[in-house]
C-alpha cells in the first residue's frame, strides 16, 4: 500500500490571538473532566459491589433490578475511558503537564484494555488523511450499521461475546509479538502504521500489552482468590458492556460523508447536546472543528465553534434528533443506493488551507 499522498485541506479562517487562546491548554480543566469521570467510576463500582453483598434470597426481586442498573450505569461510563478519553491523551492536548497527560492515559489504558501505542500511530494518520481509501484505516466509508437487528441492541445494552473473545485474543497474540490478530483495528492496518521496522514502537505495544494482560490476569487471580470474585465484572471488565451511549455518541462522526475529500465539513459531522453526553463523549460531537485544528483541546473546542459556525454547515442539537434526521435518513438511502452520501449545505467564504503534513504534526503534537 501506498504511504505517499498530498492533501490541501480547507481551514476556517480564525484570528491568531484567538487561535492562540484556544490551543491553551489547563490542567485544572483537565482534571475538571479526569477526576469525576474516575471519580464515577469508582462511586458506580463500589455502590455495584456493595448491592452484590447484600443481595439475597429474601430481597433479590428488587435488589438484583438495582445491581443490574448499578452495572448499568458503571459500565456507561466506563465506555468511554478507551475510544473517548485515551483518544483525547493520546493527542497530548488535555493537561498542560504532559506527565499528567502520560498518567492518565496509562490509568484509563489499562482499565479499558485499550492500545495507546497502536492507536496513536493510526489516529494521527486518521488526522493526516480522514476518509481517504487506503490511507486512513480507521475510518473507511461508507460504514455501515445494522440498527433494526436484536442482536445491535442486546449487544449496546449489554456486552458483545465475539467483540470480548477478539479484543482478548488480539492482547494474548500481542503479548507475544504477534500483531496478526485484529483488535480496535484490522491487523493489516495496525501492522502498516507500526510496521516491524519502527522497532522502538513495537516494543512499546508489546510491552503494553504485556501489562494489560498480565496486569488483569494478576488482578482476577486476586480477586478470585480472595473471595471477592464480583470485582472482576467490576474492574477487569467495567468498560466493556453497557456500550450504548458510545454507538449513539460517537457513530455520526463520519458515517454517511464523503470519502476522498479535502474538507472536513464534508467527512465529518459536528452535533450539539446536552452537558451529560458531551462530558463522557470528551465534546467530541465538535467532529469538525476537531478535525480541521486538532491541537485545541477538547474543553475548548465549543468556543472554537462559535469562532468559525459562520463557515460551517449548521449542526443538529440533541442526540435524538441527530439520529432521527440525519444518521438513520443517510443509513437508509445507502441501503437502497450504496453510492449516495450527504453533501451538507457550506457556505461561501474564502477559508485558508493546511497541508496533510501540517495537520498530522498538529494531531500528533510533534
Amino acid at each position: 500500500m501506498n504511504d505517499q499522498i498530498k492533501i490541501n485541506w480547507y481551514r476556517c479562517k480564525v484570528d491568531r490571538d484567538v487561535m492562540s487562546r484556544l490551543m491553551r491548554r489547563s490542567d485544572a480543566r483537565a482534571f475538571a473532566q479526569v477526576l469525576p469521570q474516575l471519580g464515577l467510576y469508582i462511586v458506580t463500582g463500589t455502590l455495584a459491589y456493595t448491592l452484590y453483598r447484600q443481595l439475597g434470597t429474601g430481597n433479590w426481586p428488587w435488589m438484583l433490578p438495582l445491581l443490574l442498573l448499578t452495572l448499568f450505569a458503571h459500565g456507561t461510563n466506563a465506555s468511554f475511558f478507551g475510544g473517548c478519553a485515551c483518544h483525547e491523551l493520546c493527542h497530548k492536548t488535555p493537561f498542560a503537564t504532559q506527565a499528567w497527560n502520560t498518567f492518565s492515559l496509562r490509568v484509563y489504558a489499562f482499565l479499558s484494555w485499550f492500545d495507546p501505542v497502536g492507536y496513536r500511530a493510526s489516529h494521527v494518520r486518521h488526522h493526516q488523511a480522514t476518509t481517504h481509501a487506503d490511507h486512513d484505516g480507521e475510518v473507511v466509508l461508507p460504514q455501515s450499521l445494522n440498527w433494526q437487528s436484536v442482536r445491535f441492541f442486546v449487544t449496546a445494552l449489554t456486552f458483545d461475546p465475539a467483540a470480548l473473545w477478539k479484543l482478548f485474543r488480539f492482547w494474548v497474540a500481542a503479548a507475544r509479538g504477534d500483531l496478526s490478530r485484529d483488535g480496535f483495528f484490522k491487523s493489516q492496518w495496525l501492522q502498516r502504521v507500526v510496521p516491524d521496522t519502527d522497532t522502538k514502537s513495537r516494543r512499546e505495544l508489546v510491552t503494553w500489552a504485556r501489562v494489560v494482560l498480565f496486569g488483569h490476569l494478576a488482578l482476577a487471580a486476586t480477586f478470585i482468590a480472595t473471595g471477592h470474585w464480583f470485582l472482576v465484572v467490576i474492574v477487569n471488565f467495567g468498560c466493556l458492556y453497557s456500550g450504548w451511549l458510545g454507538i449513539l455518541t460517537g457513530m455520526p462522526q463520519h458515517i454517511g460523508l464523503s470519502p476522498n475529500t479535502p474538507d472536513f465539513r464534508l467527512c465529518c459531522r459536528t452535533y450539539t447536546c446536552s452537558w451529560l453526553p458531551a462530558f463522557f463523549y470528551w465534546n467530541m460531537q465538535y467532529h469538525v472543528e476537531h478535525h480541521m485544528f486538532p491541537a485545541v483541546p477538547f474543553y475548548n473546542l465549543p468556543r472554537l465553534r462559535q469562532a468559525i459556525a459562520h463557515d460551517l454547515p449548521p449542526a443538529t442539537h440533541g442526540l435524538w434528533a441527530t439520529w432521527r434526521d440525519d444518521i438513520l435518513p443517510v443509513v437508509r438511502r445507502q441501503r437502497e443506493d450504496p453510492a449516495y452520501v450527504y453533501v451538507p449545505p457550506l457556505p461561501q467564504n474564502e477559508g485558508d488551507r493546511a497541508t496533510d503534513t501540517q495537520v498530522l504534526s498538529e494531531a500528533a503534537q510533534s
